[in-house]
């Protein structure tokens, strides 16, 4: 294709300006060495930054991502705060376009959808530590508190899941009238409540304690039940059943 044929892609990154041809190749050479050992050693031979080195190739076919894949993990600390990162925060890192953020998006939701794969289906109380997985793995890492609620069938299953709220660092407001409005639109029997800690500490604030007992109050009154309220930081989750406080 002539140069001045080529189609804008909009990736909002910045490619490395034309090379050499020997730059070229040795460029397309790196990426069929990595699919090579993918295929040969598996994905699991990579380490963080090649992950995601990889992943960004979607989002620049022509570039080099390794830079830009180290700078994100430096600034974000990991590959899971990576994929989890506000797409606000994200813009704020140099060469990161709308590209580069519809693939970390849709990686992050592929990795959530493997979870929740894991869950459906089932009696989630009898796939507990299933449960505790995809809440970790859909709610850590997160830079602001969510408020998330698994709402039940009569059998325990899942039947919607849903952010109710998102907020602050540290805050997130919580409205039971609205909590138990969902439910009864769902048809939900029984409810699990799920929030973040962006802190990292699960420990159980008095908030989060009011509030827990404010929603099974409201919902009691309704015969919807609270199975539990689960706390999660950026490595563990933290159950109000098992603490006693339900």
């Amino acid at each position: 294709m002539h140069e001045l044929d080529a189609p804008d892609f909009g990736f909002g990154f910045e490619e490395r300006p034309a090379g050499t041809k020997e730059n070229d190749d040795h460029r397309l050479g790196h990426r069929e060495r990595m699919r090579e050992r993918v295929l040969n050693a598996g994905a699991r031979s990579l380490a963080d930054y090649q992950i995601l080195e990889m992943l960004l190739f979607a989002a620049a076919p022509r570039g080099d991502t390794k830079p830009l894949a180290k700078n994100l993990l430096s600034t974000f600390g990991s590959l899971a705060k990576v994929l989890k990162a506000e797409p606000e925060a994200l813009r704020k890192v140099p060469k990161v376009g709308d590209a580069v953020i519809a693939t970390l998006k849709v990686a992050e939701t592929l990795g959530e959808k493997l979870l929740r794969a894991e869950i459906e289906k089932k009696n989630v109380l009898g796939s507990w530590q299933a449960l505790l997985e995809y809440c970790q793995g859909t709610m850590g890492n997160r830079g602001i508190e969510h408020f998330r609620i698994l709402f039940l069938n009569n059998k325990n299953h899942l039947i919607s899941d849903e952010v109710q709220q998102t907020g602050t660092v540290n805050h997130t407001a919580v409205y039971p009238r609205e909590v138990v409005k969902r439910a009864l639109e769902l048809g939900a029997t029984a409810l699990i409540l799920v929030h973040n800690h962006p802190s990292g500490d699960t420990t159980p604030s008095k908030a989060d304690i009011d509030m827990t007992s404010e929603i099974m109050s409201a919902a009691a009154a309704l015969n919807i039940r609270i199975h539990d309220h689960i706390i999660v930081g950026n490595s563990d989750c933290v159950s109000f059943k098992s603490l006693g406080l339900m």
